[in-house]
């Protein structure tokens, strides 16, 4: 791993995406097999985690990656109140437990791992691998795979339906622009580990029963707004800031 990564950053990050779809989507469907949801799932969740932590403090790279104290006050990125107000988005239409304690503790759990693992390999090891080609090509493309590569979804066995699957590729590129963007500016990805993990571990308590497709639709929209438009103003603070 360490001979792939000082040959070529970016084949690396390429090779833990690769890795983190096919395993987690092996462990979707062993979980659909064992009728349990992300028992199998998670302990394949957590051992990337320790695996991709484990590599990058071994070598020095936590700092580089975003794992440390954001190096920017809070005040100046408006109290990341965006943020929270995207992570209430999973509450609005009823809240309840649908699926059994263990259920919803594997669950809750994977979704802790998969906000680290999907926050350091796309916004920690592709962003970095590419922005010294260009920094505006690497936030497109940061934020555009991470979208983009939700569709797996449909196919992983994790019982995903079309309609909030491509729902989901949307709103989940303009949060990976937001995160990005935050990352770029503050050069930590705390931040975006936690709400990712968050965002992810609240949808268990979501009422599907109750949710619409309009009412998926008008979420979709707020967040595409929220995270875009928060997105937004980071990107032309900070660039403006280096023009000065």
């Amino acid at each position: 791993m360490k001979k792939l990564y000082e040959k070529s950053e970016i084949w690396f990050a390429v090779a833990w995406i690769i890795a983190y779809c096919v395993l987690l989507s092996v462990g979707d469907n062993l979980s659909a097999s064992l009728g349990v949801i992300n028992v199998a799932t998670f302990p394949i969740a957590l051992l990337l985690t320790v695996v991709l932590f484990l590599f990058l403090k071994r070598n020095d790279l936590l700092e580089s990656y975003g794992l440390c104290k954001s190096k920017v006050p809070a005040a100046k990125m408006l109290f990341y109140i965006p943020v929270l107000v995207m992570l209430t988005t999973n509450l609005w239409y009823g809240v309840g437990i649908y699926v059994s304690p263990l259920e919803a503790v594997c669950y809750a759990l994977t979704m802790f791992c998969v906000g680290f693992l999907e926050e350091v390999i796309f916004r920690g090891l592709l962003f970095n691998a590419m922005r010294k080609d260009g920094v505006k090509s690497a936030i497109i493309v940061s934020s555009l795979t991470f979208g983009i590569g939700h569709i797996v979804n449909l196919f992983n066995g994790s019982g995903a339906e079309l309609l909030p699957n491509l729902l989901q590729v949307v709103y989940a590129t303009a949060a990976g622009f937001m995160f990005v963007m935050i990352y770029y500016r503050t050069e930590s990805l705390i931040v975006c580990i936690v709400a990712h993990g968050v965002f992810n571990a609240l949808s268990v308590f979501v009422n599907e029963a109750e949710v619409t497709d309009v009412m998926r639709i008008l979420s979709c929209v707020f967040l595409i707004v929220i995270c875009g438009g928060y997105g937004a103003y980071i990107a032309k603070s900070e660039f403006e800031n280096k023009k000065e």
